[in-house]
């Protein structure tokens, strides 16, 4: 082989390997969300419920962010705001099952409004990877909501 074509094939090579790489950072962290869901704790003081439900349903930066987005249970047990699923919004927590049908927005609720603050890890199916990848959610309390994000990881 050439010089110039070892060359053009280690190029391509490294690029592919390079772009694979990249599949990686179309994913939030664990970090990422937590950091996400202060700001959204942040927001929601700062601007008041009916806007700050409203942000996060409408899927705003920085409210949403490739797979984070913010969820947010209210009195009742009933969902406040969605950003990955705004049909949600209006409906019992029960609806937000987990991949076993268990029931993770009924926990989030009942584990955020007694104690103010938690986080759980479940199996879930991403929207995005179409794959059930385990999930770690950290939830808050704020004003008369429990708001939460939560980044997927491939199990």
């Amino acid at each position: 082989m050439s010089k110039r074509l070892i060359s053009l094939v280690t190029a391509v090579t490294v690029g592919l390997s390079l772009n694979g790489g990249l599949v990686g950072a179309d994913r939030g962290t664990p970090a990422e969300a937590k950091a996400m869901l202060q700001k959204a704790a942040a927001h929601y003081k700062a601007v008041g419920r009916k806007q700050a439900l409203a942000d996060f349903t409408g899927k705003k930066p920085p409210f949403t962010d490739r797979d984070l987005y913010v969820v947010c249970i209210g009195p009742h047990g009933i969902v406040t705001a969605h950003g990955g699923y705004p049909a949600y919004v209006g409906a019992s927590a029960d609806v937000l099952k987990d991949a076993d049908g268990k029931p993770v927005g009924t926990t989030i609720w009942n584990t955020g409004s007694s104690k103010g603050e938690g986080s759980i890890q479940y199996p879930m199916l991403n929207p995005i990877s179409n794959r059930v990848e385990r999930k770690s959610t950290s939830f808050l309390k704020v004003g008369d909501d429990v708001c939460a994000v939560g980044a997927y990881n491939p199990l």
